[in-house]
């Protein structure tokens, strides 16, 4: 049984890897910029690596990210200035804790066939769930993208996170956010949806609700 810790523990703090998480950043398809919020709150969490689940659009993003801290990503659907046959599904390893990192949107028959259920019905985890079982393997965390929707739920002890829309108000209305899991030298996993400020972007930059977003 995987452990599920809040990781409050001075003791155990001392050896956690903080794996800060992002995904459709859509620069510049969707928007100019990074979200403004993303680079210092990636740095005051004092982050050790993060993982962009793609819709990355631009590699600027990557290198912005690679100042804060190493950055591992995959290819999304969206990502046409990666390579044709750029990985879209990676592995790696934290405290001996293996992640599947992934965008979702899968084969392109998946893609297109996704479409119709998705006008008619919505979004439903189930139907992506179907899709990322495929590449689990003997992955305990498996992070992914594409649907603009917030997800930290655990199915038979691994954790499914997707930290939603890094740019827009996401599938669910949550807004924009980000994600933390943090691992623990014992293997513990804790995983956390972060809130960005609700922005929309406009031809001169980012305008926050505070300055007139409705």
């Amino acid at each position: 049984m995987i452990k599920v810790s809040n990781l409050d523990d001075n003791k155990k703090k001392e050896s956690i890897i903080r794996i800060g998480i992002i995904s459709d950043t859509h620069v510049p398809d969707r928007v100019g910029n990074l979200h403004p919020d993303v680079i210092p709150i990636f740095t005051d969490l004092k982050v050790d690596h993060i993982l962009h689940a793609g819709d990355i659009s631009s590699p600027t993003v990557i290198e912005l990210l690679e100042k804060v801290a190493p950055c591992t990503s995959v290819k999304g659907n969206r990502d046409w200035f990666k390579k044709e046959n750029e990985e879209t599904v990676k592995y790696i390893s934290f405290n001996n804790v293996r992640v599947c990192l992934n965008h979702g949107h899968g084969s392109l028959f998946f893609y297109l066939a996704d479409k119709i259920p998705y006008v008619l019905f919505g979004y439903h985890f189930e139907r992506y769930y179907r899709n990322l079982k495929k590449y689990i393997d003997d992955a305990t965390i498996i992070v992914f993208g594409h649907t603009h929707q917030i997800e930290n739920r655990w199915i038979n002890n691994r954790l499914f996170f997707n930290s939603g829309s890094a740019y827009d108000s996401g599938n669910d209305g949550s807004g924009p956010t980000i994600g933390l899991i943090e691992i623990g030298a014992d293997q513990s996993i804790s995983g956390k949806i972060i809130p960005l400020r609700k922005a929309r972007w406009t031809n001169t930059g980012w305008v926050f609700r505070e300055n007139g977003v409705s």
